[in-house]
């Protein structure tokens, strides 16, 4: 397949894949673009498998027979309307700033996020949602990635995200996930905790997982589970907000042993998801 090859790291028409390594440039730069970037091939072939458009392509040409396929059905190449950038290792580096290890590199198209009460009611095929994950101001994308992971293997049927909490479609959370990000519906929430009344709306009870006097158990719950059940989970460190807490209409806790009074967000979401699977 015919390529576009580069040498020079500060080429403009790389301009999507420049810096790759400063969070918070990315975390403000992609949204405001209309991109995410999806590293490895793997996926960007569940990226365009779950209806997504590649704007360009960024490789080692050594990955190009892997990729040929996807390349040709995505309309890849200078002859097509996806440009397929292909450099040597050491000024792909100087590209992004870490050595491209996984495949390649796309600039995908950002969808358009969908309304709350559409996403919930399209959920399961149209049956509509039954267990949403709700993440507050969750800041850490290896968190929001493993969260997704977990909710598409522990039948999580929606994700929302808080309006600060980290992008999901950044991409160090699209890889931790391993595209999972793409499989389970997911938007944000446009005000918060005012948000969660969107989801009460639609007949969930809101459960927040927290430390409080008044908590019930996890088994509690899960012994007697409602039908329609958001569970929302805190940031790293300090946990849910005492808005978000007082918003809910029941909290609960993991029961803990040894001393230890909580879990990492990403490990307490598996256990909550199966719990209440």
């Amino acid at each position: 397949m015919p390529v576009l090859r580069v040498t020079d790291p500060h080429d403009d028409r790389l301009a999507d894949y420049t810096r790759l390594t400063d969070v918070a440039l990315r975390a403000k730069h992609e949204p405001a673009k209309g991109l995410y970037i999806a590293e490895s091939s793997t996926v960007i072939r569940r990226a365009v498998a779950a209806g997504h458009r590649p704007r360009s392509l960024l490789m080692a040409e050594k990955w190009l027979p892997d990729l040929a396929d996807l390349l040709d059905a995505v309309g890849a190449g200078p002859d097509g309307h996806v440009p397929v950038y292909v450099g040597e290792s050491d000024v792909l580096e100087a590209i992004t700033g870490f050595h491209l290890h996984r495949g390649a590199l796309a600039a995908m198209h950002r969808p358009p996020l969908r309304d709350v009460h559409e996403l919930l009611a399209g959920a399961r095929g149209g049956a509509g949602a039954r267990r949403v994950a709700v993440l507050e101001d969750v800041v850490d994308h290896t968190n929001v990635g493993a969260v997704f992971r977990s909710a598409a293997g522990l039948g999580v049927d929606a994700v929302l995200v808080s309006p600060r909490c980290a992008d999901p479609l950044y991409r160090r959370s699209v890889r931790v996930s391993m595209g999972t990000v793409f499989q389970v519906p997911w938007t944000r929430l446009e005000s918060w905790p005012g948000g969660l009344d969107d989801l009460r709306a639609d007949g969930f009870v809101v459960a927040a997982l927290a430390l409080a006097d008044d908590a019930v158990t996890l088994d509690a719950l899960a012994a007697d589970p409602p039908e329609r059940l958001a569970m929302v989970l805190g940031t790293e460190g300090d946990g849910l907000s005492r808005a978000a807490v007082a918003a809910a209409d029941v909290v609960v806790r993991i029961p803990m042993a040894g001393g230890v009074d909580s879990l990492n967000v990403a490990a307490a979401s598996a256990v909550a998801f199966w719990a209440l699977r």
